[in-house]
């Protein structure tokens, strides 16, 4: 009777410690979640943007004139992130590594970018924020086929 009493205590105990997980997990997701409709989220990404972004990527998100030709020095201009730009043809874990830590980790060392990494600068969640304010500038079907690359 007393080895029952344990097992089902144990299995009792091992239900609530599994919720208990499965809430950690959830709320774990839903921190590292970038979501174009969240207004809190946007509103954040957008005041991030303006102080971080904007100075090279343009304040409507426009970009550099002649981004895709390279500078003198030959470093790319600042690409677009409205829906002119690639921006939305990359998955949401590509925009966030090369936001936290710039173009350098992903080019040949040759490749001149003006890029920064935003690591010691802006939070995970900060530049989650970002991008989801840029997201949510862009037209539904450009929303929809980026969500598309992202689910791959």
């Amino acid at each position: 009777m007393r080895q029952r009493r344990l097992l089902i205590a144990a299995v009792a105990v091992g239900f609530v410690l599994a919720g208990l997980g499965g809430g950690w997990e959830y709320r774990r997701w839903a921190a590292q979640a970038i979501d174009p409709d969240d207004e809190i989220q946007v509103a954040r990404g957008a005041e991030l943007y303006a102080a971080q972004c904007a100075r090279c990527h343009g304040a409507g998100l426009q970009g550099e004139p002649d981004w895709q030709r390279r500078k003198p020095n030959g470093e790319l201009p600042a690409p677009p992130h409205d829906a002119s730009g690639h921006s939305w043809h990359h998955p949401n874990e590509y925009l966030f590594a090369v936001t936290k830590h710039g173009m350098a980790r992903f080019v040949p060392p040759d490749y001149k970018s003006a890029m920064p990494s935003y690591v010691g600068i802006l939070s995970d969640a900060e530049i989650r924020a970002v991008i989801a304010f840029i997201q949510s500038t862009w037209p539904p079907e450009i929303r929809g086929r980026q969500a598309a690359i992202s689910a791959r």
